[in-house]
């Protein structure tokens, strides 16, 4: 049977969400977790809804999912350990680095891959398998057939969001709200700029980047019969009521082999939706019906108040339990009560006297002892011996009934022996002390011309599909002595880059040996190819740990992340070669729902494309692989007068990123680096180098 997952963003939600029929809760319990706005709990919160939860045989899975810098790792790994030692069953993680730190810390804790970690494809899940974890949240973005593909083949267990909000953006790839406003959603305090208003033609009238809600209710079948373990319901940051109300009705749906009613159905649009729901990732149907927003409607004041009153004054949550009595002449009355994992608590009593009147019969105390209510039990069985002519006050079979229940309770609540140990962050590695070379990465082969390569930048990052359709450019490179990667997708679901991967190997074969990827799936599928790998900016290198994961896994070098000031990338400890970027439009999204298409109801990515913001802000929206969509900020990083600055923060090189810029504009802006020309964007960024990113 499907599992079922549900939030809960506070204590009052726990209860809510087993109460219910949830099969596990996630939740957070510190400031490391992807929703730092909920209402997160403390200390004796956490113990306490763990205890709840096992008490009544729901998981509980520990959220830990956001990238975390060095000096935030030691707390980390204080948090990892009180919920180690409390019974935690799972921890959700985005973090190479924090994978790391509690694979030293808690090596028996079982670590769930967060949807952060934008898996999307079959090489995904096996390099999360390699890296020792039990279960993926696989991309909300997937259809049903990459579902089928991927779980028919799974080396582990995968997890599948079902209902709730939909990102615009690939889990983990958005850098829109940290950009922008400072807030970065790979920390968990994404602002949601996705829900203000944009436009094209330089006025910000719609919403293009407000997806309604999903919801897969009608294809719960299908997703358990493709061998998917776990759905996930969205909404840490919704209230208690929110989260009866929808997982009762999954959880009621899955429990009776069923789809959703149209009365459930309705009832899930009135605890909350955003002009309805959206299947549309699922079946293939993207578009512009899968966009919406929230209306101002009335509040289901009687939904939610049913709903708050069945799980507050209820326990119709009952882990069933066997109950078991013997009475015997001369010999202390026994009781004993096993659950479903094979607990056992039995209990002595008095000993019976002679029966003067009546005597006691098996139906007797097997009624008595089923007596469960009021309690997180279901008697599903009760069995009892009883000799004949026996007598026992009927409050004594009670009150050994509680006893064993109580220490039935005790054990179900106590956690397991695991091990623990320190959390140490190793050898320091010397940064740099020489000025880093210059790499660059183009959209477009034509943007490689003879005069940048006479330039002499150190390497030169061209797409995959870029180089696969024009060689020639790879060649011309290679005349010069100017080395050129390839530069792999961010995504690409299974199947879509076999149609170039005879054109890679032959890249390969002509000398070719260096694959940068964004994403842990396409660092499988490269490797696969036999490229040596260099880590892009998508895999959220944050902290030092994750340097030496990678430095582990056999990376040539890595990108540390943009959201980090400089004097943060001064300070990792830098196992393998480091780059930053210091020019170009950073990207803000990478979208699977095409937003050109969905304007005008054809492909138009050749043509500009421009989104503008409230404050008239302009966003180029240009066309990723796969007929994507990649939203670029509206002003270019430059930092071509602050070479001082990134001079002596240890790195390898500084990336020049060219997306929008024609063959001319790449040869000036690599020349102003090298310090001849006076080369400056008209409007610029800093980037977030010099600010706090929250």
């Amino acid at each position: 049977m499907l599992e079922l997952l549900a939030p809960a963003g506070s204590p009052e939600a726990v209860t809510a969400a087993v109460q219910a029929g949830a099969d596990a809760v996630y939740l957070g319990y510190g400031d490391f977790n992807a929703r730092r706005n909920a209402k997160n709990f403390s200390e004796e919160e956490f113990a306490a809804a763990v205890s709840y939860c096992h008490l009544r045989g729901v998981k509980v899975y520990l959220t830990l999912n956001t990238l975390l810098t060095d000096r935030e790792l030691p707390a980390a790994a204080r948090t990892a350990a009180r919920a180690n030692e409390l019974g935690v069953d799972a921890v959700l993680v985005q973090d190479l680095g924090v994978l790391r730190m509690l694979r030293q810390t808690a090596p028996d804790l079982t670590i769930h891959a967060s949807t952060q970690m934008s898996v999307h494809s079959l090489d995904g899940v096996k390099a999360a398998a390699d890296l020792g974890i039990r279960r993926v949240v696989l991309a909300r973005e997937l259809g049903r057939d990459q579902l089928e593909y991927i779980s028919l083949r799974s080396p582990i267990e995968l997890e599948v969001f079902v209902h709730g909000a939909l990102c615009m953006c690939f889990s983990g790839q958005c850098f829109f709200s940290s950009v922008i406003g400072g807030r970065s959603g790979n920390r968990g305090l994404c602002a949601q700029p996705c829900r203000l208003k944009y436009g094209w033609g330089g006025r910000a009238d719609g919403y293009p980047l407000s997806l309604k809600d999903a919801s897969l209710a009608g294809h719960l079948e299908q997703l358990r019969k493709m061998g998917i373990a776990c759905v996930k319901i969205e909404g840490r940051m919704k209230r208690p009521e929110y989260v009866a109300v929808v997982t009762s009705i999954y959880a009621a749906a899955i429990r009776e082999g069923r789809e959703p009613t149209a009365e459930e159905l309705r009832q899930l649009e009135q605890a909350f939706s955003r002009q309805g729901f959206t299947d549309g990732y699922y079946t293939g149907r993207t578009g512009a019906e899968m966009f919406g927003i929230r209306e101002e409607t009335a509040e289901p004041k009687e939904l939610f108040a049913q709903a708050r009153e069945r799980y507050l004054k209820e326990e119709p949550r009952r882990a069933p339990v066997k109950l078991y009595a013997m009475i015997r002449k001369g010999e202390p009355a026994q009781v004993a009560v096993q659950d479903g994992e094979g607990r056992v608590a039995a209990v002595s009593g008095p000993v019976p006297e002679q029966a003067v009147h009546v005597a006691l019969t098996r139906e007797k105390v097997e009624g008595q002892i089923s007596r469960t209510g009021g309690t997180p039990y279901a008697c599903s069985q009760a069995r009892a011996y009883v000799e004949e002519g026996l007598s026992l006050p009927l409050s004594a079979l009670n009150a050994m009934r509680r006893q064993a229940l109580e220490e039935l309770s005790a054990q179900r609540v106590q956690p397991p022996k695991r091990r623990q140990e320190e959390f140490h962050p190793g050898v320091r590695y010397d940064n740099r002390r020489e000025k880093p070379v210059l790499t660059l990465s183009v959209r477009l082969a034509e943007q490689v011309s003879r005069e940048l390569l006479a330039l002499r930048p150190a390497l030169v990052y061209l797409p995959a599909e870029e180089a696969a359709a024009h060689p020639e450019q790879v060649e011309l490179a290679k005349s010069v002595g100017v080395p050129v990667a390839v530069s792999f997708p961010r995504i690409a679901f299974d199947g879509e880059l076999e149609p170039i991967f005879e054109r890679l190997v032959q890249l390969r074969e002509r000398g070719v040996t260096d694959a940068l990827v964004g994403t842990w799936d396409m660092a499988q599928t490269a490797r696969k190819l036999g490229f040596a790998l260099r880590g892009d900016y998508g895999l959220g290198v944050y902290n030092s740990q994750t340097l030496k994961e990678m430095k582990r896994l056999g990376f040539r070098s890595a990108t540390a992340s943009f959201e980090l000031k400089l004097a943060q990338i001064r300070d990792l400890s830098k196992a393998i070669d480091t780059e930053a970027l210091l020019y170009g439009r950073l990207p803000l999204m990478i979208t699977q729902n095409c937003i050109i298409r969905a304007r005008a109801d054809r492909c138009a990515c050749e043509n500009p494309n421009e989104l503008t913001d409230r404050k008239g802000a302009r966003f180029p929206v240009v066309k990723a692989f796969g007929c994507r969509n990649e939203i670029l900020n509206s002003k270019k990083l430059f930092l071509a007068d602050k070479q001082a600055d990134y001079s002596r923060v240890g790195l390898w090189a500084g990336r020049l990123a060219f997306t929008t810029e024609n063959a001319r504009e790449c040869v000036q802006v690599l020349e102003r680096y090298l310090d001849r020309g006076r080369y400056e964007p008209n409007d610029y960024t800093r980037g977030l180098y010099y600010r706090d990113v929250e």
